[in-house]
């Protein structure tokens, strides 16, 4: 049982803090254990520059994950970061950022994911993360 975006949204609505709400991520597409967000581009997330700031990008991939997991097991569960990698491949400037989330492993305890965050229009890569995470509930 997979999630549809409106009920993704809500999960994203319901159970992080208001500074990642302030992102304006939402849900593009989920099927079992993927999710795809949208971060639209937004000049308060850009550093010095113009560039869309890399703790946004984290950020998004992060919570990305706990989407795609919550999609794979049907609904929220409490869970935590234990480790997150992030490679970064360009700037992204004026653009939204597609952040998919594709889980490799998931069991009862842990789940591990692959990130990758392209530029909505072009579609080039901007960043690339890994994470893991334990499952609390």
């Amino acid at each position: 049982m997979t999630l549809t975006p409106a009920e993704a949204d809500k999960i994203l609505a319901a159970n992080f803090a208001p500074w990642v709400l302030a992102l304006g991520l939402t849900a593009v597409d989920l099927d079992g254990g993927r999710a795809m967000l949208r971060l639209p581009w937004s000049d308060r997330l850009a550093r010095e520059g113009g560039a869309l700031s890399g703790q946004a990008l984290m950020a998004a991939a992060d919570t990305a994950t706990v989407i795609a997991v919550s999609a794979a097991r049907g609904s929220f569960v409490p869970m935590t970061t234990v480790q997150q990698s992030t490679s970064f491949q360009r700037a992204v400037v004026g653009e939204d950022v597609l952040v998919e989330a594709v889980l490799t492993k998931l069991g009862r305890r842990m789940a591990f994911a692959e990130i990758a965050m392209t530029t909505a229009d072009s579609g080039e890569l901007a960043a690339r993360a890994s994470t893991v995470y334990a499952l609390l509930g």
